[in-house]
């Protein structure tokens, strides 16, 4: 007797949002709710996973600064085992998976193997946070561009060059939006001093989209006073430029009262 072959698996690397789940798009819940097997990220809450079929299997593996981490090359077999056992995979992300989720590097590998995943993108907590406040990255008065950078460099990596990157922000007229950079606050602020100004406009903002979330505006200056008077620590997006003068006067009201409290 013939045996039954194996239904064909497949895989897509999906963002779930800054954490609200009103910011899923409609891309994401569909992709959600057909898959078998999930591989979730820490941020990733569970009114996102209420997507998912009663019947999928969910599996975290969380990857945060400073927690112990699931290693990136088991997450990655994980991925490639199921695929080939014929179940329909999410990777399931906070954000977007191509904006620091380590997506390019998941897809590579998939392909390496015969696998060619599909990619539904998410709004990443750079752009949510400060939309979040009221006010954008790009203007025509304040910024010609935004340049999204991390500020955790892998081991053995120098990282940024935070000067070289001021100089540019100054003379392009640039917003930056750096992710992961609550430990390192102090050398960014030191470095991005060498071509900006000390008080150059920086919002923080913790906790994207979420009812928990908190933010702070300062200067380049005051940001790591700000970062810790405030006990504000990671997941905190850090916003540098002129487009923070953008916040509305309610948040900007709601930041003076707890000032104030």
């Amino acid at each position: 007797m013939a045996q039954t072959p194996l239904t064909a698996g497949g895989c897509t690397l999906v963002g779930a949002g800054p954490g609200d789940p009103d910011l899923l798009t409609l891309a994401a819940i569909k992709a959600i709710q057909r898959a078998t097997v999930l591989l979730v990220d820490d941020l990733v809450g569970d009114e996102v996973l209420a997507y998912a079929a009663p019947t999928a299997r969910i599996v975290h593996v969380g990857k945060r600064g400073g927690c112990k981490s699931t290693p990136q090359a088991f997450i990655q077999k994980l991925m490639l085992q199921a695929v080939q056992q014929g179940e329909q995979v999410v990777r399931l992300k906070g954000g977007d998976p191509f904006i620091f989720g380590r997506g390019g590097e998941e897809v590579e590998y998939l392909r390496a193997h015969g696998v060619e995943p599909t990619v539904v993108n998410g709004i990443t907590a750079g752009l949510a946070g400060l939309s979040s406040l009221g006010a954008p990255l790009t203007h025509r008065e304040h910024a010609h561009g935004v340049v999204f950078i991390t500020g955790h460099a892998k081991p053995g990596d120098a990282g940024p060059d935070w000067a070289q990157l001021a100089q540019a922000a100054k003379v392009a007229r640039l917003t930056l939006v750096i992710y992961m950079g609550v430990g390192s606050a102090e050398a960014i602020a030191t470095g991005l001093q060498t071509a900006l100004p000390a008080d150059t406009p920086v919002a923080i903002v913790q906790h994207a989209s979420l009812p928990k979330q908190r933010h702070a505006i300062t200067t380049l200056a005051q940001l790591p006073h700000t970062l810790h008077d405030e006990h504000l620590a990671s997941p905190s997006v850090i916003v540098v430029g002129s487009v923070v003068d953008c916040v509305s006067l309610a948040a900007r009201a709601c930041e003076q009262a707890r000032k104030v409290g």
